[in-house]
Order: C-alpha cells, then sequence, then structure tokens
C-alpha cells in the first residue's frame, strides 16, 4: 500500500450550489482576484469548497444555478443541503454567522470570477514529463459538451459519447457526425451518456456498447440508473437497441453513476455502478446493483464463473462489491489485470486491482472524510477488506484509465494512466508486483481530465472538459 501526500493549497471538499460536481466541470482562470473580505470565509471556503467548485472559485463559471444565487438561496443550500443532488448538509460544520459569511464570500468570488474568461485548452501545446517530450495533437473539439469516453474505429474513425446524450463519429477529416440512435438519458448532474466500448468481434457484427443514466417517472418522482445498451453501428446510425443491464434499484440522487466499462480476452464485459450517494444501504449489499463491478457475456448474460451466481439474496452478475464511484477501468493487455480507480469523497480516492469477489471496503474502510469533516469509519485497513494499491490525500477526482503499451512511450511502459479532473492533470503510477514504486504529475493544468484510452495506432488519447476537447500525446524531440 502507499501513500500519495500532494500539498497543495485549499485541501477540500465539496458542497453543490449547482449542477456542477467535482467530477464535472472545467476551467482555467486567472489568478488574481482579490477574493477575501473575512479571513473566516476563507479559510472555510478552503476546507470545505473548493475541491469543488475551485480554489479559486472557476468552477462558478458557465453555472447553471438550480436553486438560486441570492444569499437566502445560498444560505439554505449550505445550511440543508441537497442530499438527492450530491450536496450534504453544512447545519453541523458552520453556525448561522459563519454560513452568512461564506454566502458573502461567494457572491463576491462570483462577480470577480465573471471578470475572467477560461478555456480548457492549455497555453502551449508542448509539455516535458517524466523524460519524455509530449506535442498534443487536437484531435476533436465537442465545444459545450463533454467527452465521457471514446472508442476506435476502423479507418481512423472514433467514437465520442457527449454527456449531453449525443453519440458522435470523427471522420478521418477531423469534423464530427452525430450518430442517430443513441439512448435517451438524464443529463442531469452526473447523467448522461458516458462510455462506449465496441465488442471484440466488432469487425464482424458492429456490436457498440454504450453506458447510460436510464430514466423513469413515478407518482413519487423522477428516478434514474446505470444501464447498458448495445446496438449495431451502421454508417451514421445506430440500430438494433437492447438494453443488456439495468442497474436495481433506481435512485432519485443524480450521481455516482459509476459506467465504466471493459470487455476481456473471453468476452466478458465488466463495468462499474457507483452507489448512487446511498453508501449505507448499497456497496455492502449483495442483493442490489450499486456500488459493485459486474461481469457479463457480450448479450447481458451471466457467465459461468461468477462469484455470487446461484447465492441467495445475491445478483448473479456482481463480480466484486464495496466500490463508491469507479470512473477508470482497464484491462493490462499483457496479465489479463482488471485495474479500477475510483473517487474517494474528502480524501481516499484509490487505485484497485479487482479481484473476484472482493470486498474493497466503501465505506466500512477508507482513507476518507465525510465532505463536511467527520469520520466515516475510523479504520482504514480492516480483515476482508482488499486494500487500495494505491490512494490519494487530498482527492485528486479520478477519471479514466489506461495501462501504457507499446514503444513509443518508453519512460511510461507498464505504467497506470489515471486524469485528475480536480487538479487538471495526468496521473502516472508505475506499480510492480502490485506495489506502487513511483508516482509522477504529467501534463500539468492541461484541464479537467475526463478520459484516457490508448489507440491501436499505439499513442495515448485523453479528453478534457469545457469546451470538450480530444488531445493524441505524441512523443516528439525537445522543443528547442
Amino acid at each position: 500500500m502507499f501513500r500519495y501526500l500532494m500539498i497543495l493549497s485549499g485541501l477540500a471538499s465539496s458542497f453543490f450550489l449547482f449542477d456542477l460536481f467535482s467530477e464535472e466541470k472545467t476551467g482555467t482562470i486567472a489568478t488574481n482576484l482579490e477574493l477575501t473580505d473575512s479571513a473566516r470565509a476563507e479559510r472555510n471556503y478552503a476546507s470545505f469548497c473548493a475541491s469543488c467548485h475551485g480554489e479559486k472559485m472557476d468552477a462558478f463559471v458557465d453555472r447553471r444555478w438550480r436553486h438560486g444565487q441570492a444569499g437566502p438561496d445560498l444560505f439554505k443550500a449550505i445550511k440543508q443541503g441537497y442530499p438527492d443532488e450530491g450536496m450534504p448538509s453544512f447545519d453541523t460544520a458552520f453556525t448561522d454567522q459563519e454560513i452568512n459569511e461564506l454566502v458573502e464570500y461567494i457572491q463576491k468570488g462570483i462577480v470577480n470570477v465573471e471578470r475572467y474568461q477560461f478555456n480548457a485548452k492549455p497555453a502551449t501545446n508542448y509539455f516535458s514529463s517524466a523524460g519524455m517530450n509530449i506535442r498534443l495533437d487536437t484531435i476533436a473539439r465537442l465545444n459545450n459538451d463533454i467527452a465521457w469516453g471514446m472508442a476506435f474505429l476502423p479507418n481512423h474513425e472514433m467514437l465520442i459519447t457527449g454527456r449531453s446524450g449525443k453519440l458522435y463519429k470523427r471522420l478521418p477529416d477531423g469534423s464530427l457526425q452525430t450518430v442517430q440512435g443513441a439512448p435517451q438519458v438524464l443529463a442531469e448532474g452526473q447523467g448522461g451518456l458516458m462510455d462506449v466500448v465496441l465488442h471484440p468481434a466488432f469487425n464482424e457484427n458492429k456490436w457498440v456498447y454504450l453506458s447510460y443514466s436510464a430514466y423513469k417517472r413515478t407518482d413519487s418522482g423522477l428516478y434514474s440508473t446505470t444501464a447498458i445498451m448495445r446496438a449495431k453501428l451502421e454508417g451514421d446510425k445506430l440500430v438494433e437497441q437492447q438494453d443488456i443491464f439495468e442497474a436495481l434499484p433506481y435512485s432519485r440522487t443524480r450521481h455516482h453513476y459509476g459506467s465504466r466499462m471493459v470487455f476481456d480476452k473471453e468476452g466478458h464485459l465488466y463495468f462499474s455502478v457507483g452507489e448512487r450517494g446511498n453508501e449505507k444501504a448499497n456497496p455492502q449489499n449483495l442483493a442490489n446493483d450499486l456500488g459493485k463491478i459486474h461481469r457479463i457475456k457480450d448479450d447481458g448474460s451471466i457467465p459461468a464463473g461468477n462469484p455470487f451466481a446461484g447465492q441467495e439474496n445475491a445478483r448473479a452478475s456482481i463480480y466484486s462489491y464495496g466500490h463508491r464511484n469507479p470512473q477508470g477501468m482497464a484491462l493490462d493487455p499483457a496479465t489479463g489485470l482488471l485495474w479500477i480507480n475510483e473517487h474517494g469523497p474528502r480524501g481516499g480516492d484509490e487505485i484497485n486491482l479487482v479481484k473476484k469477489g472482493a470486498n474493497y471496503g466503501w465505506p466500512v474502510a477508507t482513507y476518507g472524510i465525510n465532505y463536511n469533516g467527520t469520520v466515516i469509519s475510523p479504520r482504514s485497513v480492516m480483515k476482508g477488506i482488499e486494500p487500495p494499491v494505491v490512494y490519494w490525500i487530498p482527492s485528486i477526482a479520478p477519471s479514466g484509465m489506461a495501462i501504457v503499451t507499446g514503444d513509443r512511450y518508453p519512460a511510461w511502459k507498464g505504467g497506470v494512466l489515471t486524469g485528475s479532473l480536480r487538479f487538471k492533470y495526468l496521473n502516472l503510477s508505475i506499480i510492480r508486483n502490485g506495489k506502487p514504486v513511483k508516482e509522477e504529475m504529467l501534463l500539468k493544468n492541461v484541464g479537467r481530465m475526463r478520459d484516457v484510452r490508448m489507440g491501436p495506432d499505439g499513442y495515448i488519447y485523453i479528453s478534457v472538459e469545457n469546451p470538450g476537447y480530444i488531445f493524441r500525446l505524441v512523443p516528439v524531440e525537445k522543443k528547442s
């Protein structure tokens, strides 16, 4: 086990005042904002708010206010919270006076931040990182959409999921074409159209797999869940759509969908489902699908050997459990090992090696604490709990994952790449015999990184947010 401590200003957790989450927005702004009015409010903002809303309040740019931005609206949001949308209550953390100070601090910050523009595209497309000189080539730009996932088609084409619900095809000339027939999604909170993978025999059968936030209306409200659809790609449209998995139960919340997918060499589909913000009821409960890694066949049926198949009060598709919100997944082609990364709460983000039937501990053992500073569990390790291979304090908000293969990146070969949404860089972890031996921060301040992939051409591809860019990492001689 290995603990990475990052000494950074504004170590933080979050509250959710509007439709922005620590896993969901991007931006780079000027740092000379002169925001401070109250030293206590500044300190509280840094400790409790900055991880989501940015240490310089950059996440307040391009916001969509869900519950109002007037003083009483912000006071209510901080004091009472909106649990269904992922925002905890801070009633016990702050006095009313402290909340009022924080409201004033935030409102002044909004006025200042709106004077600045920001852009996810870095100022330069050359980076020197961990023994490699890298040029970023722009592959696609989605403007106001978030490029959540990508898959590589034959003939130098690519499928890109936009979290808004659109599926794009990038053509060889660099243009984007909208693919018809994508599923209807609930694009609220962290939901939307998320990951995309191709069937291992795509060249023969044309099957494409999409994870998304499905929804249904009932008399008691609007509920959503993680679902997987497969369909055949015919030119610019999907046909023969089939929902092959629907996580149960549905939830009123709009966060922690998980949704990363990967096929193994035997044609099994692995995918993550988050615990939907209900850590007490879901991740340790084998009778539901939430907070789990699942394994199914390509048609949604259950493969032989699943660890809980046939067990009473257990879901047959579960492969491992005790997860919070895994948004990165990669299969090492050299070893066949399955790796994931997952979001912790305030601290405690993890890289895990997924083992059949294993319990990964959330929330009974964690290195994180609640967003309001209270203890989740007194235990970080525990008998019967699979410990993380890597964990981060503070949280980096990990998303996307790839294992570096081939010979284009000799200094990084075999390493585990993880995108950071919060700190806007690409993380490289060198792991030997299940133990981390080195970590490097690559492409610093490149933008909030949503996805990382190894392409069939041997290049690494990354996506960053707002506007949605996809870059190819090209090794070059050092730029003079």
